[in-house]
């Protein structure tokens, strides 16, 4: 399974850098779906870890007083400042590249390529099919309680269904829609309304009280 993991990854990564040798200029500065984040500042985050050494990221977080978040927005709103090019070549020179975020494996290490691809294409209207074995990984990877308590969502209640793809979790009101769609839903990301059906798509969210 590893070795496939890594397959997905490695087209997850190519897929993006084609995108990003497409995208204009100007549209690197255009807001993505990560909050506060624009192209740049995700591609610059997507690519750390390729470009930083262990014990530069150990500095960093030091820096950062041992917050992992304040640690990647920092290092993401100063790297950003490189050329674009460079960024960009990061991502296809590192495409079987076997990172994996911290008790994440490879499972995570998808997730991340994959959620941070689409908060990238997502604004810059660019479409493109995620293989369906891929994101039923993503999927399954974003409905575990460690990665719903990261993006600090609630999926209690909610049978999430994809149109798209052979995959479903949970039980209680429906939420369906693309596959996509859930994992940028899941992963705290706005979603356009018409896109999801389901009495769900008004139940899911934030933790409730």
């Amino acid at each position: 399974m590893a070795e496939e993991l890594i397959e997905m990854i490695a087209v997850e990564r190519l897929a993006l850098a084609d995108v990003l040798d497409g995208v204009l200029v100007e549209q690197w500065d255009a807001p993505s779906l990560c909050e506060g984040w624009t192209v740049r500042h995700v591609v610059a985050h997507l690519t750390m870890a390729f470009r930083l050494s262990g014990p530069r990221i150990g500095v960093e977080m030091v820096k950062a007083r041992g917050s992992f978040n304040r640690m990647a927005d920092r290092v993401a709103r100063r790297d950003a400042a490189m050329p674009i090019a460079a960024l960009a070549a990061a991502v296809r020179a590192n495409a079987r590249n076997e990172w994996c975020p911290p008790g994440g494996g490879l499972e995570g290490a998808l997730t991340h390529e994959v959620v941070h691809g689409l908060d990238i294409t997502g604004p810059l209207a660019v479409e493109r099919e995620i293989p369906e074995a891929t994101i039923r990984v993503v999927l399954d990877q974003l409905v575990g309680g460690r990665s719903l308590k990261f993006f600090g969502m609630d999926a209690t209640g909610i049978r999430l269904e994809a149109e798209d793809a052979d995959w479903s979790h949970g039980a209680g009101a429906a939420l369906g829609g693309r596959a996509a769609d859930l994992a940028l839903v899941l992963s705290g990301r706005p979603v356009d309304p018409a896109r999801l059906r389901g009495a769900g798509a008004a139940t899911l969210g934030r933790p409730r009280s």
